[in-house]
């Protein structure tokens, strides 16, 4: 059973987090630079983007966990390091800085950066500043409000379950608002937790719950160089260690994936620009593979996001969107509804228009939050994708990022 309970990376026993204000980005005054610690060694697990183009510190990272284990995560918004003048160099300069600071092996610290491509790390200044960081049980807000860039919202999730008969905890923070696309998105998510479990099982079961969460979520169509989750597990809560799969470890599997699913959903609300977050669920699929095909092409679908936008009930985009998905299905067969707290509208049935009202549609697309509901008919599949609508706001917005 799975409690919510307050705390993001800081929820878990032996955790603690914080951050400062380095100057990474000399024209923004706010704090971006976090430091998330453990008390104890880590078992360890990392998930990284898919974009052939990785930045430097995804490479750094990966060399460090190449034992299963770290103790701490540094991690910088305001420059990405990524395709930048001295980028590896920088990455390991800032694992540095803050394993010196904090007493650690250099191959302890995981290392991150979310910004601007192509630009020269400021690692002068987070040399320099960096111990003024204070780090407490109360610093994941400050953590993740650390790393946000484009971000209106902060993320978080934190749970308590039980496994080996201890009460465990896990919690975790991310960001992510543009360059979301599944395979990861320009997100990083920082997962904490004191249940004790092998880096080994620890990392498949990372790898089947980012399938499920993050990999479904689509902002814009555009896959960064940056994307990772990290998953730290230092067994504090006391529990004998899980090294195979079984109840306990469907407990953690359960509440990681919830951590995750929740971050995910909030990325997809804070899509860049957003003014409505789109839930894409598929059923009746042949299988689990083929729903979600369909439902993430549905919401990556820039013509389906602009009809959102405009709150115009065009169901021949989501039929579309599903048709170059390369997922075999019967278009004849498909069913398409859409959902808000506003009502229940049914548009197409059986791959053909149904006669509905575009008032009481209208209406019900102009909610927060929307639902794509589609049934192909062909099975027991069933799989959900997040997304949002695609506005002026979000050209706006890219049109002078870099400026």
């Amino acid at each position: 059973m799975l409690n919510e309970i307050n705390g993001g990376v800081c929820a878990p026993q032996g955790f603690t987090a914080g951050a400062v204000r380095c100057g990474v980005k000399a024209s923004s005054p706010k704090d971006d630079t976090a430091i998330i610690l453990s008390s104890v060694p880590c078992a360890a697990a990392a998930v990284y983007t898919k974009n052939r183009v990785k930045a430097a510190p995804l490479h750094v990272t990966r060399e460090h966990l190449a034992d299963g284990t770290a103790r701490a995560i540094v991690a910088n918004s305001g420059n990405a390091n990524a395709c930048a003048p001295d980028g590896m160099e920088n990455a390991r300069r800032e694992a540095a800085a803050a394993a010196k600071l904090l007493g650690l092996a250099e191959s302890d610290m995981v290392v991150a950066s979310t910004g601007v491509i192509g630009q020269r790390l400021n690692i002068e200044c987070i040399e320099e500043n960096l111990h003024n960081i204070c780090l407490s049980e109360n610093g994941s807000d400050a953590a993740e409000n650390a790393i946000m860039t484009t971000d209106t919202k902060p993320k978080t999730a934190a749970f308590e379950f039980t496994a080996g008969g201890k009460s465990c905890k896990i919690g975790g923070i991310c960001k992510g608002s543009g360059m979301i696309h599944p395979n990861m998105g320009t997100m990083l998510a920082f997962i904490t937790t004191d249940c004790a479990v092998s880096s080994a099982l620890l990392h498949e079961t990372l790898l089947a719950v980012v399938r499920r969460s993050f990999n479904r979520v689509s902002v814009d169509g555009d896959t960064s160089t940056n994307d990772m989750c990290v998953v730290l597990a230092n067994g504090l809560a006391g529990n004998a260690e899980i090294t195979e799969k079984g109840a306990d470890w469907e407990a953690l599997k359960e509440a990681l994936e919830t951590v995750c699913i929740s971050l995910a959903k909030q990325i997809a609300a804070d899509g860049e620009g957003a003014s409505r977050m789109l839930t894409c669920t598929v059923c009746g699929a042949k299988d689990e593979d083929t729903a979600e095909t369909l439902a993430k092409s549905v919401c990556s679908s820039s013509l389906l996001k602009a009809a959102m936008f405009g709150a115009d009930a065009n169901w021949g985009r989501v039929l579309c969107a599903m048709g170059y998905s390369g997922a075999e299905f019967d278009p004849e067969a498909v069913d398409v509804e859409f959902l808000s707290e506003r009502g229940r509208i049914p548009v197409c049935q059986a791959g053909r228009a149904l006669a509905f009202s575009e008032e009481k549609a209208k209406e019900i697309l102009l909610s927060d939050s929307v639902e794509i509901l589609i049934d192909v008919h062909e099975g027991s599949g069933e799989a959900v994708a997040w997304g949002c609508d695609l506005t002026y706001e979000y050209v706006k917005i890219n049109g002078d990022y870099r400026t």
